[in-house]
C-alpha cells in the first residue's frame, strides 16, 4: 500500500487545512506519511496544491504519481491530470465548476463529481463545509471509516460547541457516505499497521528543538519560510517561558536577540535571505563580542524578493562568507524533522559551549514538509550551563571576560551576577574588554577566538550519513532537505534496477544493484574523513567495518572521501544552479565531482524524475 493524494484549487478554499487533516487521520490510524505544500505569494487565488503520500512502510519523498486528485477548479483538472496513475480517481464537485470534459489522459479511474457544497449545505447546514465533506469523501474512497476523523473535530471545534461539531460529522458522513455508494471503480484499501505516529513538519521541529534546548528567548521580523519557528515558539511563550518579540525589521531581531543571550539566557533569531542580509553586522558583532546565537537561516528562491514561498538551496555560501573579518561558524543543514529536532539542540549547544554564532540551513521544502515518526528520544538531548554563575563567579578575584585560553574559550560571565564588571565591546580589545589598537594583542585575540576555537569545534562535527551498499559502484551525494528523496532513490534502485542497465564505469561497467548515498547535513567546518585504520579503537581495517548504517544524527565517522573515490559513479545532487555544496566539498576536501544534478525552478526533486536524471548520468 503506497498512495498519493493530491488536493488543488486556489488559496482561500481551504486546501492546506484537507490535507494536514487528512495527514492527521492517517498518521493517528498508523500509516507512515509524507506531505508536502506548493502555493503561491498571495493571499486568495492563485494555484495552489498540498500532496500527501501515505504507506505501510516509512516513506520519505513525494511521488510523481497520483491516485487520488482532490480538485477544486478547473485550473487543477488541466494542470494535474495527466499525473494520475493507472487506477486513479478525480474526484471534483461540477455543480460549483463544470468540467469540461473529456478528462481522458490520466488514470482508468475517470472523473467523479460529488457534489462537496449541495451536500455541505443539506447536512453541515453550511456551504462552509464543502472541504469536511471532501474529507469525508476521500476517506470513503479509500474504505477507512472516519472514527479518527471524528475524535479530529470534536478536538478542533470544542470552544465552538456541540452543534458545530455535529455540523461537521454530518458533513463527513455525507461525503463518506456519498463515495462509498458512487465510486464504483474505487479499488483502494488502505491497511492499517500497528502504532500511531507522530507527525511532524521540519519548521516545527527547529521550534520543538529550541524549546527543548532551553531557548527563551526568540525575536525575528515574519518571513517565508522562517515564520512558522516564530509561531511555533509564540505557542509555548506561557507554557516554557519564553519572550517571543516581533521585531520592527531584521536588524533589530538579530541585536536583541545578542542582547538577550549578553544578558545570560538562551537566544535565537530567524529569517530568510533578504531579511539575513540585513542582519550582517549583527552577526558580525556575535563573532567580535564572542556572544552565542542560534540563528535559522530559511532558504527561498532569489536573488532579492525572488520566488518567496518556493524552495532553492542557493543560501549555502551566503551563511558561510557573509559578515566582515574572520571568526568561526558553525553551519548545520538538516535532511528530515528528526535531523532538525536534534541539530537544533547542537546548535545551541555549539554556540553556547564555544560563543560563536550557529546556523541552522534549512529550505522552504523541508519547512512545509510532514514525516511521520514513532517519536523522538529526549534523552538525546544535551543541555549544559557553560556560563560562570553564583560563587563561582564571585569568588574569582579577577575576571577577564576575553581571558587567553588554550581552548580560545573564556569565562563567561553575566553582568550583574557578581561584583565584577563585564565589558564587552565592537572594537578588539584586551581580556578584560576594553579598546586596544596595538599589533601584539590583536594577533593573540585572533588566535583566540578563531584558530584555537575552529579546531575543537570542527571535532565535534559529524561525517555524512551513510545509507546503502557497503561497496557502492555508484554513489549519490547530497545536502539538507536531499536526504529523503536521495534515500528513497536507491531504494527504488535497489528493488527496481534500471532497463536497460546503466554503462559507465570503466571496464566491465557496474553493478545497478551497488548503489548507496552519502548525506551531509553537518556542513561548516566541514566534517573530517577519517581512516578506519587509524582509529583509536582499534577497528580490525577495511572500509566494510568501518560503514554504519545509520539514518539518525551520530553515524559513525568513517573514510567517505575513500568510499567517493573508489564509486564508478559519483553525482552530487542540489536544489540550486551552480552546486554550491559540490564547490564547498572541492574547497575542503580536494575531491570533485564529475556528475552534478541541479534543479533551480523553485520545486523539489520528485522521486520518479531523480531516478531518470541518475539514469541518464550512467549511460
Amino acid at each position: 500500500m503506497d498512495y498519493s493524494i493530491k488536493i488543488c484549487g486556489e488559496a482561500g478554499q481551504g486546501i492546506q487545512t484537507i490535507g494536514d487533516t487528512l495527514a492527521k487521520v492517517f498518521s493517528r490510524a498508523c500509516r507512515h506519511v509524507f506531505t508536502h505544500q506548493d502555493y503561491e505569494s498571495r493571499v486568495r487565488g492563485g494555484h495552489n496544491f498540498f500532496q500527501i503520500r501515505f504507506s505501510d512502510k516509512p516513506v520519505a519523498a513525494s511521488r510523481k504519481k497520483i491516485d487520488i486528485l482532490v480538485a477544486f477548479d478547473k485550473e487543477s483538472l488541466v494542470l494535474h491530470e495527466r499525473e494520475l496513475s493507472e487506477n486513479g480517481q478525480i474526484i471534483y464537485d461540477a455543480s460549483t465548476n463544470p468540467p469540461s470534459p473529456p478528462f481522458d489522459k490520466g488514470g482508468r479511474g475517470g472523473i467523479l463529481d460529488i457534489p462537496f457544497t449541495k451536500l455541505a449545505v443539506e447536512h453541515g447546514g453550511n456551504k462552509l463545509m464543502a472541504n469536511t465533506v471532501a474529507i469525508g469523501a476521500v476517506l470513503g474512497m479509500l474504505g477507512m471509516e472516519p472514527d479518527i476523523l471524528f475524535e479530529i473535530i470534536r478536538d478542533t471545534f470544542k470552544k465552538k460547541g456541540e452543534d458545530i461539531i455535529k455540523s461537521n460529522i454530518n458533513a463527513v458522513m455525507a461525503g463518506h457516505d456519498y463515495a462509498v455508494k458512487q465510486c464504483l471503480k474505487c479499488n483502494f484499501s488502505a491497511a492499517p499497521l500497528s502504532k500511531s505516529k507522530m507527525l511532524i513538519s521540519g519548521i516545527e521541529a527547529i521550534g520543538f528543538g529550541a524549546v527543548a534546548s532551553g531557548c527563551k528567548f526568540y525575536s525575528a521580523y515574519p518571513m517565508t519560510p522562517s515564520t512558522g519557528i516564530m509561531n511555533y515558539l509564540a505557542g509555548k511563550e506561557k507554557e516554557y517561558g519564553i519572550v517571543v518579540e516581533q521585531a520592527e525589521d531584521e536588524i533589530a531581531a538579530i541585536n536583541m536577540a545578542l542582547g538577550a543571550s549578553f544578558a545570560g539566557v538562551r537566544a535565537m533569531t530567524g529569517t530568510s535571505g533578504g531579511g539575513f542580509a540585513l542582519m550582517v553586522e549583527g552577526l558580525s558583532l556575535a563573532g567580535m563580542t564572542e556572544t552565542p546565537v542560534v540563528i535559522a537561516l530559511g532558504q527561498r528562491p532569489g536573488p532579492a524578493t525572488g520566488l518567496p514561498t518556493r524552495t532553492e538551496q542557493a543560501d549555502l555560501q551566503f551563511a558561510l562568507y557573509t559578515a566582515h573579518g574572520e571568526f568561526p561558524r558553525v553551519i548545520f543543514a538538516p535532511g528530515t524533522p528528526e535531523q532538525a529536532f536534534y541539530l537544533t539542540n547542537k546548535a545551541f549547544d555549539i554556540a553556547e559551549k564555544y560563543q560563536i554564532p550557529a546556523f541552522i540551513l534549512f529550505d522552504q521544502y523541508l519547512a512545509d514538509s510532514q514525516w511521520t515518526f514513532d517519536g523522538f528520544d529526549l534523552n538525546r538531548i544535551k543541555f549544559m550551563d557553560y556560563k560562570l554563575r553564583d560563587d563561582s563567579f564571585k569568588n574569582l578575584s579577577e575576571y577577564k571576560r576575553y581571558a587567553f585560553t588554550e581552548t580560545g574559550v573564556s569565562p563567561l560571565g553575566l553582568p550583574g551576577d557578581s561584583a565584577h564588571v563585564v565589558v564587552t565591546d565592537s572594537d578588539e580589545h584586551d581580556e578584560k574588554g576594553h579598546i586596544i589598537e596595538d599589533a601584539e594583542t590583536r594577533i593573540k585575540m585572533v588566535q583566540k577566538r578563531l584558530f584555537n576555537k575552529f579546531a575543537l569545534i570542527r571535532q565535534e562535527m559529524e561525517p555524512p550519513v551513510f545509507y546503502g551498499d557497503d561497496e557502492p559502484d555508484i554513489l549519490i551525494a547530497g545536502w539538507g532537505s536531499t536526504y529523503g528523496v536521495m534515500k528513497e532513490v536507491v531504494d527504488a534502485f535497489l528493488e527496481n534496477p534500471p532497463v536497460p542497465p546503466l554503462t559507465k564505469g570503466g571496464e566491465g561497467g557496474f553493478s545497478i544493484k551497488k548503489i548507496a548515498m552519502l548525506h551531509f547535513s553537518e556542513i561548516y567546518p566541514f566534517p573530517l574523513s577519517v581512516s578506519c585504520h587509524s582509529r583509536e579503537n582499534g577497528n580490525p581495517g577495511g572500509i566494510d567495518s568501518c560503514l554504519r548504517r545509520n539514518d539518525k544524527i551520530g553515524a559513525e565517522k568513517f573514510d567517505y572521501l575513500s568510499l567517493l573515490n573508489n564509486a564508478k559513479l559519483t553525482i552530487c545532487i542540489e536544489n540550486n544552479a551552480t552546486g554550491q555544496f559540490a564547490r564547498l566539498m572541492r574547497a575542503e576536501t580536494g575531491y570533485e565531482f564529475k556528475n552534478k544534478i541541479n534543479r533551480y525552478d523553485g520545486r523539489q526533486f520528485l522521486l520518479e524524475e531523480l531516478v531518470e536524471e541518475i539514469k541518464k548520468c550512467g549511460k
